[in-house]
């Protein structure tokens, strides 16, 4: 295998990025976010394995559902309204000939989340892996600017509705099975324009070791991935201009991660390779995270 140094292997900053409606989608995004479509080889790690991943239209999420569905699993992949994306990810899922279940909906509102778990486990017929990777973020220069319902809604979709799936689908999951919640370097390290989006990562983390305790009961592992900066739409489409065409520069690589870096860690901690790994929070920050 011929080895390629990392901080030029994929695109660095600065990038001719505009600015994108939220909740952004990938046709609009400069460079183009590797998924792993290319490069994402399975290994027959989660055969057989049924999987709901939460903002798998597009990033992290699209990426995970590519690595999980060559790896051998069916995947449910929730998501808000971008419908193209969506489309997209349920064709490479499909490409690997594992089964895909599309369920759009806002997971803030508590009836369209119970019912998005409840057609996971019915569509696919049960539930081995629930990835927690939806996502809600704006940034204010201001802590004076932020509006209370922005700090209520950031908390709906990334805390509220990762407890109501993770209390809805724990009972279904077998022993072997997984929770995976997706954290951030803002849990740790916490930018001023983002204190609410931070906020609720933190409590990301904590909630991940506190249920780890329960889970292991059942015979469930529930970790938790901190990302660095990744190169999704939610970027563009949040972020001032500048700051999106810039992203990632502050990292030792120089750049930020795509989506298909992230995607390996989820499928080790998916596997009966992590067999004994629980309450953790695996870093991959591009060298950012705190000692």
């Amino acid at each position: 295998m011929k080895l390629t140094d990392p901080r030029h292997l994929y695109p660095r900053p600065p990038f001719d990025q505009e600015k994108m409606k939220p909740p952004g989608e990938e046709a609009g995004m400069e460079p183009i976010a590797d998924h792993g479509e290319n490069r994402y080889e399975g290994h027959g790690r989660l055969q057989g394995m049924k999987a709901l991943i939460t903002g798998a239209d597009s990033g992290i999420g699209r990426a995970v559902a590519i690595a999980f569905a060559r790896e051998g699993a069916s995947v449910a992949l929730s998501y808000l309204s971008e419908n193209e994306d969506a489309k997209e990810t349920e064709r490479l899922v499909t490409e690997a000939g594992q089964q895909a279940v599309l369920l759009p909906g806002d997971l803030a509102d508590r009836q369209i989340c119970e019912s998005v778990g409840a057609k996971a486990v019915g569509q696919l017929g049960g539930l081995d892996i629930l990835v927690n990777n939806a996502a809600y973020q704006r940034t204010y220069q201001s802590f004076d600017e932020i509006p209370d319902e922005e700090f209520v809604r950031t908390y709906e979709v990334n805390v509220f509705a990762m407890f109501r799936l993770c209390r809805q689908l724990l009972p279904h999951l077998p022993a072997g099975g997984s929770i995976i919640n997706t954290a951030s370097i803002q849990s740790f390290d916490p930018s001023k324009p983002l204190i609410a989006y931070a906020s609720t990562k933190a409590a990301i983390v904590s909630f991940t070791y506190g249920l780890a305790s329960h889970a292991i009961e059942r015979g469930v592992r529930v970790n938790a991935v901190a990302p660095g900066p990744v190169w999704t739409p939610l970027i563009p489409a949040t972020v001032p201009t500048e700051f999106a065409q810039h992203f990632g520069e502050s990292t030792a690589f120089g750049r930020p991660a795509q989506p298909a870096e992230l995607a390996p860690i989820f499928v080790f901690l998916a596997s009966q390779e992590a067999s004994y790994v629980t309450g953790e929070t695996y870093g991959a920050t591009g060298g950012r995270m705190p000692l």
